[in-house]
């Protein structure tokens, strides 16, 4: 017999993710304030604005029945998993700079990912393969942009 979470449990996994998402807004308004280029500033604004979004969603987690919610899962396209991570410097470029975003997402995705498959109770594995899913979504978003950016020429295909 599977047991199930209990809410101590649930509400310290929650917490993680929250730090998470804390540290995501944090980087996010790093990178904005350090970098010269407007747009590069203006996405790198948009992303805190959702890391920001997202805790409080999590946030949300704390007073509902997480096993009932779901996210869609977004492509993982991979695009971003072989390129060398910049360093952050106030002329970023913004190819540079949605690599950082990149690599950052990734690095969530892979967090909750492997918390999941560690994981012993049902409810455990959907709470971070939920999680999972939600940076998934955003490393693709990410990527697109970067392959609209990096490779213009195949827009039209």
């Amino acid at each position: 017999m599977i047991e199930t979470m209990k809410a101590e449990e649930a509400k310290k996994i929650i917490a993680t993710a929250i730090d998470r998402e804390v540290e995501a807004y944090t980087f996010y308004r790093t990178i904005a304030g350090k970098v010269k280029d407007k747009a590069l500033k203006d996405l790198f604004g948009e992303l805190a604005g959702e890391e920001k979004t997202h805790r409080e969603f999590l946030e949300g987690f704390l007073t509902k029945d997480f096993s009932k919610l779901k996210f869609a899962a977004g492509h993982d396209y991979k695009v971003g998993d072989a390129l060398q991570s910049p360093k952050l410097t106030a002329d970023l470029k913004p190819l540079d700079g949605l690599v950082l975003a990149i690599k950052k997402e990734l690095e969530a995705m892979q967090m909750y990912t492997q918390l999941a498959a560690a994981a012993k109770d049902t409810e455990t594995v959907l709470l971070f393969t939920q999680l999972a899913n939600m940076e998934r979504a955003h490393k693709a978003r990410l990527e697109d942009i970067y392959t609209n950016m990096a490779f213009p020429e195949t827009e039209w295909l």
